[in-house]
């Protein structure tokens, strides 16, 4: 099973990186067109981006209701109306289409980044493939949030410690995510001048949105940000589309909803830390690339504002870890891939029976379960496997 498929992903047209990326572009703009032509129209969620952009414009405030405008409330930051600048001045058809060819383009030339071999790559877009489809129905910023993050890490493999700061903070004053860009600090070979750009960067994303607004409004839409998702936060423990991670399945499956996320959070952060005690692991690839999958993972497990589309990020760690897997592949590789696939990723789509989803995997956050297991395996690598062996055999 192991040669066959790796025989299968090494032909031609399954590991041209031009094949794939045109195959990719494709479903974006079918994704975009067919949501502008389907009765509901264009996704709430890019009107709810465009007016970031608006709303600054006419110092509306930012997390505020607009009933006539969108039906939902921004959890986006100030920086975001700029981003989606460009895409709010053209009809929503045009604009939201072109969004998603954005995105799309950005997760592949991230993933392309990344040290591999071009059949690994393309294993990781062919795994993608069906959560990417899952983020562009939903119009999800979460697609450029998994590319800022490899990013962040291959810019500091790079030695471009300018652009990883700028990956890092970008993603951080967007969605808070790409805070997770300093898990890869320990891997940078000029760490002053990552934190100094960082610095930097950090004052330019604060203030830039003032130039289409003003300094007071800026600072008062930063301060309703930090409330709404305070408040984003509580209402998300509970909530059957939100909270889905592990945090959301130890309290949905066991029905205590009341107990407190700390321990929870703690608990996964000293797993997340332990690898990092073996220093001299840093400069093996492997080990690495097994903290940007863990990295992407962890976002998803422990962020109770998790939801059915955010899995893009995590499949995204679920690829990368199986494609560092020493060859052959094992059976609980396989095993755990087939899980991950079946559950995170068909879950929420056609490709699963829509009754076993509504009734059981969703009200149980049972998206996590797979991705946990993994998350769980990828630590036990990192702290007790060596990784300068077997990175990209053939």
């Amino acid at each position: 099973m192991n040669s066959a498929v790796i025989r299968f992903f090494k032909k031609p047209i399954f590991t041209d990186y031009r094949f794939i990326v045109s195959f990719w572009m494709v479903v974006a703009l079918l994704s975009g067109i067919t949501k502008a032509l389907s009765p509901s129209g264009i996704h709430g969620n890019y009107k709810i981006y465009k007016y970031v952009f608006w709303n600054t414009i006419e110092r509306f405030p930012l997390y505020l209701h607009r009933p006539e405008a969108y039906g939902d409330l921004n959890h986006y930051g100030p920086i975001f109306g700029l981003i989606i600048a460009p895409f709010a001045v053209l009809p929503d058809f045009i604009g939201a289409t072109l969004w998603l060819l954005c995105l799309t383009a950005l997760l592949f030339f991230a993933i392309k980044e990344l040290p591999l071999k071009q059949w690994q790559h393309a294993v990781i877009y062919w795994i993608c493939l069906n959560s990417l489809i899952i983020a562009h129905t939903n119009v999800q910023f979460n697609t450029a949030s998994a590319a800022l993050i490899i990013l962040s890490y291959t810019m500091i493999r790079k030695e471009k410690d300018m652009w990883a700061a700028f990956m890092i903070m970008l993603g951080t004053f967007v969605k808070l995510y790409g805070i997770v860009g300093f898990a890869f600090f320990f891997f940078s070979k000029h760490k002053p001048k990552l934190l100094l750009w960082s610095v930097i960067w950090s004052i330019l994303f604060f203030v830039l949105p003032m130039l289409i607004s003003s300094p007071e409004f800026i600072i008062a839409q930063y301060k309703g940000w930090y409330t709404e998702l305070i408040i984003k936060n509580n209402g998300n423990n509970g909530a059957l589309l939100q909270n889905i991670s592990l945090i959301g399945l130890i309290k949905k499956t066991t029905g205590h909803l009341e107990w407190s996320n700390i321990p929870i959070i703690l608990s996964g952060l000293i797993a997340f830390a332990i690898p990092y005690l073996r220093i001299r692991e840093y400069k093996q690839v492997r080990f690495q690339l097994l903290t940007l999958a863990s990295v992407l993972l962890f976002t998803v497990l422990f962020s109770t504002g998790s939801e059915p589309n955010t899995y893009v990020i995590a499949i995204v760690g679920v690829a990368i870890w199986f494609v560092v897997q020493p060859r052959p592949f094992s059976k609980w590789d396989w095993g755990l891939l087939l899980f991950a696939m079946i559950l995170a990723s068909f879950g929420p789509s056609d490709l699963f029976p829509r009754t076993l989803y509504n009734r059981y995997v969703l009200p149980n956050a049972l998206q996590a379960l797979p991705c946990t297991l993994i998350w769980l395996r990828i630590v036990y690598e990192m702290v007790f496997r060596q990784s300068d062996n077997y990175l990209t055999g053939e």
